[in-house]
């Protein structure tokens, strides 16, 4: 047992090395800038072996993150809760391979475009469909992914043929290999992935046939981050960062575009 001296000199030791642990009164922790995207779109938004985020958009954010002397986080959120995750501030900025259009302008902000893309479409390898024209027709069924352009699009533009909306992108794949489906409407870098992995059953037509940009999801009224953001985007696309992220995650993708004549995203 210790005497009441030693006690009380502990105590006070102790009291001392928690107050140093502790930050200063009215300090504030440093801000984290909040990512969201759904980590489920390979090369741009995946999980690597460990389950770490990773991709094209991943290594954006930390880039982002680095050019505002912040830390980061990503959150893997559903893409169709990524607006509202952004609206009700859960999230700081939406970078997940996300399409600016009015409709979501209309609920969000957006920085200045970082990619150019559109839809095409995946089709049966012995479909003799050439093109978006040749599919609205009765009878049959394009299959489009919720919450994506390629809903909106069909929901804006076919007429006779039935539109099946699915939630995942492989449950989407899966109608078309098994002949379900007589296209899926997606972007031209998914497309062309899932051609790679079904080449056997289906084919790719990679022309765009309505043209999109991606862009970062800002809250609205926040117009002191977007133009942080814009900033970044000038900077590191100046520097050559669109180039090396292409180079390393999308060099195949690149090549093949090339030999099809079809312009490359970045």
């Amino acid at each position: 047992m210790f005497s009441p001296k030693i006690r009380l000199f502990l105590a006070s030791a102790l009291w001392l090395c928690s107050s140093c642990s502790r930050p200063p009164s009215g300090a504030s922790p440093a801000p984290t800038l909040r990512v969201g995207m759904e980590l489920a779109y390979p090369p741009f938004e995946m999980q690597d072996p460990a389950g770490n985020p990773s991709g094209v958009s991943v290594d954006l954010a930390h880039a982002l993150a680095d050019y505002l002397h912040e830390p980061v986080t990503i959150q893997n959120i559903p893409f169709s809760g990524l607006i509202p995750a952004l609206k009700t501030g859960k999230i700081d900025l939406v970078i997940s391979s996300m399409t600016e259009t009015p409709e979501r302008a209309n609920s969000i902000d957006f920085s200045d475009p970082y990619l150019r893309t559109g839809l095409c479409l995946l089709v049966k390898k012995d479909s003799p469909i050439r093109g978006i024209a040749d599919l609205d027709r009765p009878g049959l069924t394009l299959v489009v992914k919720q919450g994506t352009t390629g809903q909106a699009y069909a929901r804006d533009n076919i007429r006779s043929a039935q539109v099946l909306v699915l939630d995942k992108e492989t449950a989407c794949v899966l109608e078309v290999t098994q002949g379900k489906a007589a296209a899926f409407i997606y972007d031209q870098m998914s497309t062309y992935s899932n051609w790679k992995r079904n080449s056997d059953t289906t084919r790719p037509i990679l022309q765009p046939f309505q043209a999109e940009y991606w862009a970062i999801g800002i809250r609205q009224g926040n117009t002191a981050l977007r133009d942080k953001v814009n900033a970044f985007l000038k900077d590191f696309r100046a520097k050559g960062g669109f180039d090396q992220l292409g180079d390393r995650y999308l060099s195949e993708q690149k090549a093949a575009f090339k030999q099809l004549n079809v312009p490359f995203v970045f």
